[in-house]
């Protein structure tokens, strides 16, 4: 017999949540109260222009197996357009390239890295040399940096101050939305290990050829062919609790019963879906007023001439962290998205404020933009975009099951203890695993292998 799981919140954790349930034959059903699918990672209408924009720009990487294998089972894989190069800003030069040469991973990176020009050999000996820590304390290693920061982690291997401004910050703040004296080093030991030195494959950047709102179009159909439920514009006003287990879903047309509740919410959210009762059975519930969120800020620029070439570019020691080459439309009009992580200082700032200072650094990186003004632009601030990723946040991270709490309600986000930063992967991850746990069935999707060389030197 079919057992009724119901699922609050319709972002990537909700999503893969309800594919699981449906892959142990029980009746998964969505409950969202957006008009669309997507959460965070999701696109809307400006109603000024009419454009379809993202709200930020979300990169899948190539060690992201789970959220691969979300994409492929959606049907949405081809949509997925793969750089295996990364391009670094060093004007007045053309940009550095940094891309896998014919050595074995880890060592895979070693001679375009040692042609990039914007870093000096004494910069690029200590980045080689703290790359090679990274492999000998492996994935056992970095449990032991999950209460200090990854500054202090740079300052342990003797990084220079260029290493640490020019490099490592760009890298670190863009994946874990956090500065280099805040964000705990066990995540970004994470993102180099498993990022880019266990697999060739591993560092690849995906970046989507449609708006993200329709990568998941395919998903509202395939979950209705299978027997599933949506709800959209249904807003979830509580979880329903009898005193043992959790019953369902309270919404304003009524409670969706169930065998099992998901909570693929904000961790903020969830706290207002639960009663103090609920609260007091469930320990995974006792310290969500304890998590904090990071802010990213995404600035759309259309151009009435092309502006930019390449596909991407980072920007080593400026304010703007990258720019995203959107393409160019039928009017001939470019379509650029600034991206700038762990805005906190930029959230106070007006449109016109902001567009200057994305500019500048526009044309710092790119020459032949110097003298062209946009003829369009929308600063879209994500306030709550990433939980904190602060050193011993793992401490107080919920996990998505219960050991002693109430059993069939299962917690799916981000911000759960995944074991990743605040990524996608993290999301699909906890989704696969919330599902599997409330219908049964398997949980996740292994990872890339380590490479025989990393296996050999610790990785």
């Amino acid at each position: 017999m079919k057992r009724r799981v119901v699922i609050v919140g319709g972002g990537l954790a909700g999503m893969a949540a309800a594919l699981r349930v449906l892959d142990a034959g029980d009746q998964p059903v969505l409950v969202e109260g957006r008009p669309q699918l997507g959460g965070r990672a999701t696109s809307f209408r400006d109603p000024r222009t009419g454009e379809l924009l993202d709200n930020c720009q979300h990169v899948v990487m190539g060690c992201c197996t789970n959220l691969l294998d979300f994409y492929d089972r959606i049907g949405v894989g081809d949509l997925i357009e793969w750089h295996p190069e990364t391009y670094w800003a060093n004007p007045p030069h053309e940009p550095d390239v940094m891309r896998p040469g014919p050595l074995p991973a880890p060592a895979h990176f070693s001679l375009s890295f040692a042609r990039m020009r914007f870093l000096d050999l004494r910069s690029k000996r200590a980045i080689a040399r703290a790359m090679l820590r990274m492999i000998r304390i492996g994935r056992a290693g970095r449990a032991g940096w999950t209460d200090r920061t990854f500054l202090e982690f740079l300052e342990e291997t003797g990084q220079t101050p260029e290493a640490i401004d020019l490099f490592w910050r760009v890298v670190v703040v863009s994946a874990c939305n956090l500065d280099l004296d805040e964000v705990g080093a066990s995540f970004a030991l994470q993102v180099f290990q498993e990022g880019f030195l266990a697999h060739r494959f591993a560092s690849s950047m995906g970046l989507a050829r449609v708006a993200l709102s329709e990568l998941y179009d395919p998903f509202e159909e395939h979950l209705r062919a299978h027997g599933g439920e949506l709800q959209l514009s249904t807003n979830a006003l509580a979880i329903s609790w009898d005193g043992r287990r959790v019953t369902g879903v309270v919404t304003k047309d009524g409670v969706l019963e169930g065998a099992a509740v998901i909570a693929a919410v904000p961790f903020e959210r969830l706290a207002r879906l639960c009663s103090e009762s609920l609260v007091a059975a469930d320990p995974r519930l006792q310290k969500l007023d304890r998590m904090e969120t990071s802010p990213i800020l995404g600035v759309h620029l259309f151009f009435d001439a092309t502006v930019m070439e390449l596909p991407h570019l980072v920007l080593p020691g400026r304010d703007t962290h990258w720019f995203f080459n959107k393409g160019v439309d039928e009017q001939g009009r470019q379509h650029l998205h600034a991206v700038i992580s762990a805005a906190t200082d930029w959230m106070a700032l007006d449109q016109t404020e902001i567009l200057e200072r994305v500019m500048r650094d526009l044309t710092w990186a790119l020459p032949a933009a110097r003298g062209l003004e946009p003829i369009g632009h929308r600063a879209i601030k994500e306030k709550r975009a990433t939980f904190r990723a602060g050193a011993g946040v793992d401490r107080i991270r919920p996990p998505v099951r219960a050991g002693l709490g109430v059993e069939n309600l299962l917690l799916a986000g981000d911000w759960c203890d995944t074991g990743w930063p605040a990524t996608m992967e993290g999301a699909v991850r906890s989704g696969y695993l919330a599902g599997a746990e409330a219908s049964g069935g398997v949980a996740g999707v292994p990872d890339l292998p380590v490479s025989a060389g990393g296996r050999l030197l610790g990785l």
